[in-house]
């Protein structure tokens, strides 16, 4: 038998007991956000509906089972065993029973693909895709392009020593005067 309790805006408890397991579940949702957190005792079989009591920094669980009460302690996300506990000035919460556990929480959406990238432009820089291009000042980069494509594309070459542009015949750097490997 399982059993869901809503503990506030966006957090519900899932309890449910078989073969003498008894498993909870935390599921919190808020809008875009999804998070569950589960444990499992070994209880016995419960002989009573199980109770839920709201306390101030989250919940207590009362499961009467044939080897005695439990307690389970649920605060934010963490659930735990509880030594026995004073429920007397507490509020109980409404138990719903539901079939199949775990309950299937609240799903989301699923995200939209993203929407193919626009050439842009930033100053003198350029970026287009399919192939990729970029183009800032005189230099160039492709990457994805055909081998034609790539064949006629000019290549930019810089000086090793000092990073100066150079043209493909340079046999040395017109700033450093570096020799230049052809």
């Amino acid at each position: 038998m399982a059993y869901s309790c809503k503990l506030g805006t966006g957090r519900t408890l899932y309890l449910d007991n078989a073969n003498g397991q008894t498993t909870i579940t935390i599921s919190s949702s808020t809008s875009g956000q999804q998070q569950q957190a589960s444990s499992s005792f070994q209880t016995g079989a419960w002989t009573a509906t199980p109770e839920v009591y709201l306390t101030t920094n989250g919940a207590v669980v009362k499961l009467q089972a044939e080897r005695g009460s439990h307690y389970i302690r649920v605060h934010g996300n963490s659930i735990g065993v509880s030594e026995a506990f004073s429920l007397e000035a507490l509020e109980q919460m409404q138990m719903q029973q539901i079939s199949g556990f775990p309950a299937a929480a609240p799903s989301m959406e699923p995200m939209k693909p993203m929407e193919p990238m626009k050439p842009m432009t930033m100053g003198d820089m350029q970026i287009s895709m399919n192939p990729m291009e970029m183009r800032m000042g005189d230099m160039e980069m492709r990457m994805g392009a055909s081998s034609s494509a790539q064949a006629t594309s000019t290549t930019q070459r810089f000086c090793s020593q000092c990073g100066t542009g150079v043209k493909p015949d340079d046999r040395f750097c017109s700033q450093c005067g570096h020799r230049l490997g052809n």
